[in-house]
């Protein structure tokens, strides 16, 4: 069973960065996507960037040039760098993991394509 855990949200000012990680136990998967999500409350959870497991990765198109995935391989923990943060950017954000990929080309960016998730960190920016 997959299990995830986020770390590395906070406070920051506009214009400022953060790195987000998700370390993953119990992936043994040769076939995946693994993603970040993002939720306001009272509003769906929006997918940000996605990456399978050839590399290959997804990035919504409103945090594209802001919003980075990459995963260390070694460790199983993947990343999202956020950079230009913006007060819009407030939200928890969310590690997710689909093991169960049954179509082909990019990772998709919607909630309902993922079976793991973890228990979301906090990322507030000011202005």
């Amino acid at each position: 069973q997959v299990q995830l855990v986020e770390s590395g949200g906070g406070s920051v000012q506009a214009g400022g960065s953060l790195r987000l990680s998700c370390a993953a136990s119990g992936f043994t998967y040769s076939k995946y996507c693994l993603s970040w999500f993002r939720q306001i409350p009272g509003k769906e959870r929006e997918g940000l960037a996605a990456l399978d497991n050839e590399g290959l990765s997804s990035v919504r198109g409103s945090v594209r040039g802001r919003f980075t995935i990459s995963k260390d391989n070694a460790k199983n923990i993947w990343y999202l760098q956020m950079s230009s943060l913006e007060p819009e950017d407030t939200a928890m954000y969310y590690c997710a993991a689909d093991t169960e990929r049954s179509y082909s080309g990019s990772c998709a960016l919607h909630f309902g394509e993922y079976q793991s998730w973890g228990q979301g960190t906090q990322v507030t920016v000011s202005s």
